[in-house]
């Protein structure tokens, strides 16, 4: 048996209480030690807004990092088929742009992901656009990845508001019943928020899930990458089928 084959998911969706809060971060250290601990990995960045042109095309720096943290050698347009130019809400850019950004379609490419993921023997790691309930041209990404079913790690922002987003967040999973893995207290500004304890305390007690990690503010994935062992042993013990 392999190491994919003892998971009770063949993938998990990484979202945020916001944009900005360090999705990308927690994706790639996550990605990284999974790899280091034996359980190869496949990356995913369904929707992305925000690209300069390269000699390669328009790219994302978050699906860059994604893709640069990964031992996967999917093509970029395999982990970022939807890459928008404006750094702006990608239903707007996608309208902007002439470009379909529909339920169906995001469901179909997240489905040819998770078939390269499987075929690969891959855990497919994907990373969320903004937060929980990204809007499409039609509906939003929640809707997609409640059709799936596929399980969510949520990042918590740890900055003034994140009570309210992440308590939100947490009541639209659970409407959807999408199960919540667990969740990451990520500190995403070099200036602790005020009152850090009793929040994360409150945090705690209101979110049934378990609190995955807690993430002091970094520089660089590289800096923090230890911080991440425990947070993916953990990750897995919850996710493994026995």
């Amino acid at each position: 048996m392999n190491e994919l084959q003892k998971l009770k998911y063949d993938s998990i969706f990484v979202t945020g209480t916001d944009t900005e809060i360090g999705k990308t971060f927690v994706t790639t250290g996550l990605v990284r030690e999974l790899e280091r601990q034996g359980l190869p990995c496949a990356v995913s960045k369904l929707i992305a807004a925000g690209a300069e042109r390269t000699d390669d095309g328009w790219v994302n720096e978050d699906a860059v990092a994604l893709r640069q943290a990964c031992t996967d050698d999917a093509t970029y347009s395999e982990v970022n088929p939807i890459c928008l130019r404006a750094a702006i809400a990608p239903h707007i850019a996608a309208q902007e742009e002439g470009v379909e950004l529909t339920v169906q379609r995001v469901s179909t490419l997240l489905l040819a992901q998770r078939s390269r993921a499987q075929a690969k023997q891959r855990l497919l790691i994907a990373e969320g656009a903004g937060g929980w309930l990204l809007p499409l041209q039609q509906r939003s990404l929640a809707d997609v990845i409640a059709e799936h079913q596929v399980p969510v790690v949520l990042v918590v922002g740890m900055r003034l508001g994140c009570l309210n987003h992440a308590l939100l967040t947490v009541a639209s999973l659970e409407q959807r019943r999408v199960p919540l893995l667990g969740w990451v207290a990520n500190t995403c500004q070099p200036k602790p928020m005020a009152r850090y304890a009793e929040n994360l305390a409150t945090l705690k007690a209101s979110i049934a899930a378990p609190l995955l990690g807690e993430i002091a503010y970094q520089e660089s994935p590289e800096e923090s990458q230890a911080v991440f062992s425990p947070l993916a042993t953990k990750l897995r013990l919850l996710a493994t089928r026995y």
